[in-house]
């Protein structure tokens, strides 16, 4: 059944009505020009199953460009068994927001993919907003953001953002969509990675769980905290503060550091 057209700013275009995808009614045709607002306009939207599915699709295929995601992949992420997942691809296949083959992984379609980041900036810039405006530690938005992305309304948003200055990276150093769907390129390297006596920001915690902030937080690291590597042997030891921090490889690699110029570190007071 074709739907009627809808009247937009640069004119009137056919665009297709949203329904629940849980196999009733019609599919999502394919939203090939659709906009991230565009979503908002449409007469039902995808149910909070279907949005997460996609988010999470987005999430983990971003960590390993042009693979597919696989259904075991999912089922762990979603704590769901494989069958559910395998299940629910066939239907996201089917509404064209995914290419799912069995046995060969899923990737979303670029209405897929525009769907997963009206969400992502949903929950983005709900966690800024519960930390700079209701001052909510950063361990505490993560869950509460995921309750309220599904509800809030894209114009909502639109105004948080406007109201928050635009930001371009939530309270974890994610970057934040725009409304038009793009998103920055993360900048940053694995505190991991870098060599003894280099200078260094933290720009973005990839471990957002509740017991893994907290322990930075008792540490004394949070975003834009400045620090020097000190010894990369078995475990990181770096100097913040004054004050020596000794995290696991495993723990460092999840904290993206971008590398203090020397230029702007020559007074960087170094190790004590």
């Amino acid at each position: 059944m074709m739907a009627n057209p809808l009247q937009l700013r640069n004119g009137p275009r056919p665009f297709p009505r949203v329904y629940p995808l849980a196999g009733m009614g019609p599919t999502i045709s394919s939203i090939e020009n659709a906009t991230l607002s565009d979503f908002s306009r449409s007469v039902i939207v995808p149910s909070l199953t279907i949005e997460n599915y996609v988010k999470t699709i987005y999430l983990i295929a971003i960590r390993q460009p042009q693979q597919p995601v696989a259904t075991g992949q999912l089922a762990d992420a979603l704590s769901v068994a494989p069958g559910t997942v395998t299940s629910m691809l066939k239907t996201l296949s089917e509404s064209g927001l995914a290419e799912y083959k069995p046995y060969g992984g899923v990737l979303l379609t670029r209405s897929g993919h525009r769907l997963a980041m009206r969400i992502i900036r949903r929950h983005r810039l709900i966690e800024t907003f519960l930390v700079q405006v209701l001052k909510l530690s950063w361990d505490e938005v993560h869950d509460e953001a995921e309750n309220m992305e599904h509800a809030v309304s894209d114009l909502l948003v639109d105004r948080i953002d406007e109201f928050l200055g635009f930001p371009g990276a939530d309270p974890h150093g994610d970057p934040i969509p725009a409304a038009d769907g793009t998103v920055a390129p993360s900048e940053g390297v694995g505190l991991d990675q870098l060599a003894v006596g280099t200078p260094f920001r933290l720009v973005r915690v990839l471990d957002q769980s509740t017991d893994f902030l907290q322990d930075l937080s008792r540490e004394g690291l949070s975003l834009d905290t400045e620090g020097i590597v000190q010894a990369d042997q078995d475990n990181v030891i770096v100097l913040v503060d004054k004050k020596q921090i000794q995290l696991e490889s495993s723990a460092a690699a999840k904290l993206l550091v971008q590398v203090i110029p020397t230029t702007q570190s020559a007074d960087y007071p170094g190790p004590a």
